[in-house]
């Protein structure tokens, strides 16, 4: 395989490397009331022009026949909604006993109980050739799962200080 296929066949990842080495050089550009107002642009037009895109390029049967793979579903679900908090849990529990901040290790406790972003995981799936049409459904119901089951993990995984955080002038937390 030549340089040139190889690039044709890896655009996304070269592009998203791309784009993160000129976010270093040039930060304001995409900064919030930056030249391409990533408030706007980012939150509604490029999630739903991926999701149009999808739906576009994907045939009913397609859509319908990943729907039945309820298995498939299952393991999705299971493995970023309680497999992968767990491990960064323990990953965590390690790393408790350095010397990172408390509220690091908390950050990254919460970063790791949400769902995948959607428009990732649909775009990754379709770069490698996967069931595009399950990546759709899978991210779609993740996100409206992780409406209820992250904040249940939150609270499971970080416990009392979470709810300080609600009040956080409150004097009664540690």
């Amino acid at each position: 395989m030549g340089l040139l296929d190889r690039i044709r066949k890896e655009w996304f990842i070269l592009g998203i490397v791309l784009v993160i080495v000129a976010a270093k050089w040039e930060p304001s550009i995409g900064q919030k009331g930056g030249p391409l107002v990533p408030e706007i642009t980012i939150t509604y037009i490029a999630v739903s022009a991926i999701f149009f895109n999808s739906g576009l390029s994907l045939k009913t049967e397609e859509l319908t026949s990943a729907l039945m793979h309820v298995k498939l579903h299952l393991f999705v679900q299971i493995f970023t909604l309680v497999f992968f908090p767990s491990a960064i849990w323990l990953f965590l529990q390690l790393l408790s006993i350095t010397s990172i901040n408390e509220w690091l290790l908390k950050g990254l406790q919460t970063v790791g109980c949400m769902p995948p972003p959607v428009s990732s995981a649909v775009i990754l799936t379709k770069a490698v050739g996967g069931n595009e049409a399950a990546a759709i459904f899978n991210s779609a119901f993740g996100s409206f799962l992780g409406i209820v089951i992250t904040p249940l993990l939150l609270l499971l995984f970080l416990g009392h200080p979470l709810l300080c955080l609600l009040h956080l002038y409150s004097h009664n937390c540690s």
